[in-house]
């Protein structure tokens, strides 16, 4: 079995962060395991506090965990400070670096600020030239470029400069586009568009970190990125259409939606 590790924040309701990144990684078959770099308050209908992990903390997690078993992707999510980047980054080149999938997040779907300003520079100068591949959506990748993205071209031209910024690979996320969920990725000298229909349900909660994280598992498996890319992208579009209420705002998609259904338990 492959190793997936998460370095991200926690969710309290389960929907989305480390949560959701162990039940993607566990329901395309690797093991997860995490490094939690912030402890938030959150439920369907926003976040109300967030506890930063110190990075002494946060160094010797990523250390407990290379120390001791192998590690065949990790992905990251929420760092939300600088001290928090410049750590993970340092900790992580202490080891060979297995495929990294960075999740850029920065805003939650409630609106509540996940990325402090003064971060915004680590991240793009220290951690995503690091990774194999990030994933920002829409709103994300404008605060990285400095402006509007609401078309396929703009999309392109983002991912041109997300690229050029040191990653290998850039996935930018459709999902905000308003007449459908089209993504587009660039490995460096071509684009790829991979075509969504845009799902009618609210229950979306956790979809950036389990997209992410699937990525992460396939990429783990073996899979070349965009195979990868394309076999995650499957598997979100099925479990956000298996989505379930939960709470009284947005609830999660449904991670073990196969096996739920094969079992023959209902949401």
């Amino acid at each position: 079995m492959k190793h997936c590790l998460t370095i991200a924040g926690s969710d309290s309701c389960g929907g989305a962060g480390i949560q959701a990144d162990l039940k993607a990684f566990s329901a395309n078959g690797t093991y997860g395991m995490s490094v939690i770099t912030a402890i938030t308050a959150q439920n369907t209908q926003g976040v109300f506090d967030v506890q930063d992990i110190t990075p002494s903390v946060i160094e010797h997690q990523i250390e407990a965990i290379f120390d001791d078993i192998r590690v065949d992707a990790v992905k990251i999510g929420m760092v939300s400070r600088p001290e928090t980047i410049e750590i993970i980054a340092q900790t992580l080149k202490k080891y060979p670096l297995p495929p990294l999938v960075i999740d850029p997040v920065m805003i939650s779907k409630s609106g509540y600020d996940l990325l402090q300003p003064e971060a915004k520079r680590a991240l793009i100068d220290i951690l995503l030239p690091m990774a194999t591949l990030i994933t920002p959506n829409l709103p994300e990748a404008e605060v990285i470029v400095g402006y509007k993205i609401d078309t396929i071209e703009l999309m392109k031209k983002a991912a041109l400069d997300l690229h050029k910024l040191g990653c290998k690979y850039v996935l930018v996320k459709g999902g905000h586009l308003e007449n459908d969920a089209t993504a587009v990725l660039y490995d460096g000298e071509a684009f790829h568009l991979l075509h969504s229909a845009r799902l009618k349900t609210i229950n979306t909660h956790g979809t950036g970190c389990t997209l992410s994280s699937a990525i992460a598992a396939n990429l783990a498996k073996g899979l070349p990125v965009k195979e990868a890319v394309e076999a995650a992208k499957a598997y979100i579009t099925e479990a956000i259409t298996h989505g379930f209420k939960l709470g009284h705002g947005v609830g999660p998609v449904h991670h073990f939606y196969a096996l739920y259904t094969k079992a023959g338990i209902e949401s």
